[in-house]
């Protein structure tokens, strides 16, 4: 057997390979002696069947066969050997005018090759990393949720801006009819909710659905219709008043910090403020994190210039998937996948460069402190390391699972090394700033 490649351009290559009567003929008589054994041919005995009768009825395939399996072999650990970094799968070169029935045959493959670049983390321009704090305000508000959830609820009967209210929505052209509490705030602008201040039990207001609340899914909630419906509902519906409540706040005294923290945790307004403040910026890290991230890839994706054998992978797109495409479908795969084929090399290269493999026990202990989390949630705050043990060996055995937490540890240490190694300026604003200057919203 001989293998030779011929390099087209420096993103472009064909592989030959020639493959002799010796290379496969022992494997091809062994099979062929073994099917005489088995073979049940009406007139003749069970292993008595002449050899050539044998040759003429499954020679041909066996010969196809293995061929295949030798060839495949062999340009698999040709790739491995010459350490070939190819895109995609080596394609077959059409070959019309292939005998079967001769002694040696030639086959070429086309191979895509993964482009030489330099990736360069620290570009001119910083990249933000923002630090989301939570103000004063937010608190504060957070402080007076807690004190409406655990406050209690007193029955009125004329409706204030601040009261909850209960009633039926209703609209017979499309079957609403359904009972529901809120707060005058989650409907959109000042003039639906001006319509319940001073209204009373029993009372029937009539209202648009059309832009009814800050939220259309709001709809789907309150009114019962489906999703669909939710999007472009545009019709008059009743709400008829059947209850008016409005929350006394809880006192902040010892007995809502127990119920909070657990008894002796936390014994004044100042100590729940930190609590309240530093709970909310641990949650706001990962929204943080996840916007440099994004932001960090974007960079790379543009900055990081090189060529992709474009012609060759729409080729391959073509018989990749389940179901084979034409040229048109594969090329606007292509463009569609451009961006993300360039992360993926990009993402290989910083891996290999800076050691960021993911290994058995970086999953274990990543699932380990995972369970440790979900477990405290529930009040295990103690487990056993025998435990721990156990739940992490079932979530490993997950391959899906494997490939989630694989992939969350992929991004965790990327996101290290651009904190260590790229251009990173760091923003402190709370999180409604974030919010706008992130979103515009």
């Amino acid at each position: 057997m001989n293998i030779t490649r011929e390099n087209i351009d420096e993103l472009n290559a064909v592989v030959k390979v020639d493959i002799a009567k010796g290379d496969y003929s022992d494997k091809v008589e062994q099979i062929l002696a073994d099917y005489r054994k088995t073979a049940n041919i009406p007139g003749f005995r069970k292993g008595h069947v002449p050899m050539g009768m044998v040759k003429k009825q499954y020679g041909k395939a066996v010969l196809i066969d293995e061929v295949n399996k030798l060839l495949q072999d062999a340009l698999n650990k040709y790739l491995t050997e010459e350490k070939l970094d190819v895109l995609g799968n080596p394609l077959p070169k059409t070959q019309d005018h292939l005998d079967w029935n001769g002694d040696d045959f030639s086959f070429e493959f086309e191979l895509g090759l993964a482009p030489e670049f330099e990736v360069k983390l620290k570009g001119k321009k910083a990249i933000t990393s923002y630090k989301i704090i939570a103000d004063e305000k937010m608190i504060n508000d957070q402080i007076t949720n807690i004190q409406k959830q655990y406050g209690k609820l007193v029955s009125k009967t004329v409706m204030d801006e601040g009261d909850e209210v209960t009633g039926v929505f209703k609209n017979e052209e499309k079957q609403i009819d359904n009972s529901t509490t809120l707060t005058l705030d989650k409907f959109k602008g000042k003039v639906k909710a001006k319509k319940f201040v001073g209204a009373k039990i029993g009372d029937v207001i009539t209202l648009k659905t059309k832009g009814l609340f800050n939220d259309d899914h709001d709809l789907i909630n309150h009114l019962k219709v489906s999703h669909d419906d939710a999007h472009d509902l545009n019709v008059e519906a009743t709400f008829t008043i059947t209850e008016i409540n409005t929350r006394e706040l809880a006192d902040l005294d010892q007995e809502l910090f127990d119920k909070l923290f657990g008894k002796g945790n936390l014994t004044s307004v100042t100590e729940l403020k930190e609590r309240i403040k530093a709970d909310a910026e641990k949650q706001f890290v990962q929204q943080s994190d996840q916007k440099l991230l994004n932001d960090v890839t974007e960079y790379l994706v543009e900055d990081t210039k090189f060529n992709l054998p474009a012609e060759f992978l729409q080729k391959w797109m073509q018989t990749a998937g389940e179901e084979a495409i034409d040229e048109t479908q594969a090329k606007e795969e292509y463009e569609k996948s451009e961006k993300s084929m360039r992360y993926q090399l990009i993402e290989g290269k910083l891996m290999a460069e800076h050691n960021l493999q993911v290994n058995f026990e970086d999953l274990k202990a990543h699932s380990v402190e995972m369970i440790k989390v979900q477990m405290a949630q529930f009040g295990q705050t103690n487990p056993s390391e025998k435990e721990l043990d156990d739940i992490a060996a079932r979530v490993l055995s997950n391959k899906d699972e494997v490939k989630r937490l694989s992939e969350q540890l992929v991004s965790q240490k990327l996101l290290n090394l651009y904190k260590e190694k790229a251009n990173i300026k760091t923003k402190e604003l709370s999180y409604d700033k974030f919010v706008k200057e992130v979103y515009g919203s």
